[in-house]
């Protein structure tokens, strides 16, 4: 197969690659760029786990082809921290409400949340959360602590968000 010149923007940083054109952006951002917290639960996009913001919006990442990236902005779950490396408040939201087990599927849940966070999107009523929820499933929780967090983050910072920039990854 033919491979295909790429530079993908992943978290502030530039990777150029010779790629095959059937990689998944997934499979690019762990294996190319290293960035092991995008999770890939189902690969058929069902589960959301592998959810990475394009341009500012959420995509699933095992949807889409690296090539498709190419000349665009990738930020992952690394990328929330901000420059101080403090935790986003929707991370601590996270935290404090206990609303992970397993882990597996909090990056999906917080890259899907962050954009509409930061639009001030989301208002604070429990069915427009699980709504914006719905895109990424967990077979840990009940989803009310989840919703409990994003409740959190919103009284945090709110409803008018103006968050750090992300920090760029190494």
């Amino acid at each position: 197969m033919n491979e295909l010149s790429v530079s993908i923007e992943i978290n502030g940083t530039v990777f150029e690659r010779r790629i095959e054109p059937r990689l998944l952006l997934s499979d690019f951002v762990r294996h190319e760029a290293g960035l092991t917290g995008t999770h890939v639960g189902c690969e058929h996009g069902v589960c959301g786990a592998c959810t990475v913001q394009v341009d500012g919006v959420a995509v699933v990442s095992c949807l889409m082809l690296a090539v498709q990236a190419s000349g665009c902005a990738v930020r992952t779950v690394e990328a929330l921290a901000g420059r101080e490396g403090g935790l986003h408040p929707l991370q601590a939201a996270f935290h404090e409400a206990h609303a992970l087990q397993c882990g597996f599927c909090t990056p999906g849940f917080l890259m899907s949340l962050e954009p509409l966070l930061r639009a001030g999107a989301l208002p604070a009523d429990d069915d427009t959360i699980r709504e914006a929820l719905a895109g990424v499933l967990c077979r840990c929780t009940g989803y009310q602590n989840i919703v409990s967090a994003v409740r959190r983050a919103l009284d945090e910072v709110g409803g008018s968000v103006v968050l750090d920039e992300p920090a760029a990854s190494p």
